[in-house]
């Protein structure tokens, strides 16, 4: 009988614990759409032109396939496609074809998302640190 009770409260610490995170990550996300708003961008933008200016894509190149951005920022093909669309509308960023598979695309950052990430990447991170601060 012990065991079951400490198994229910270490079940109950454990679904809390998982809220508890939630509400971080959804405070945080708050903060972040907040802080970003003011330089035209949501939190998911900012993630995007984040994955771009972060790194280069696998194969070496600094364009990433729509697949590779969507795996990294936690968002659905669709809902990312309509997200690049918009962004690729605001001119911080363009789509190319894949030269290896031709139904491939790639995203880019333009000189104008290059820059507006360099602007407010700190902004960004600041929020992260202020939230995420133990």
């Amino acid at each position: 009988m012990a065991a079951t009770v400490g198994g229910a409260g270490n079940e109950q610490a454990l679904v809390e614990q998982w809220r508890d995170m939630l509400a971080l990550h959804a405070r945080t996300q708050c903060e972040l759409d907040r802080a970003l708003h003011r330089h035209g961008l949501c939190a998911s933008d900012f993630e995007v032109l984040d994955v771009l200016a972060e790194s280069r894509a696998p194969d070496g190149s600094c364009a990433y396939r729509v697949q590779e951005i969507a795996e990294r920022v936690h968002l659905s093909q669709s809902a990312l496609s309509r997200l690049v669309a918009r962004l690729e509308k605001d001119a911080l960023v363009e789509r190319g074809l894949c030269a290896e598979d031709r139904r491939g695309v790639r995203v880019a950052l333009t000189a104008k998302g290059r820059a507006l990430h360099a602007d407010v990447r700190p902004v960004q991170r600041a929020v992260l640190t202020r939230m995420l601060a133990d």
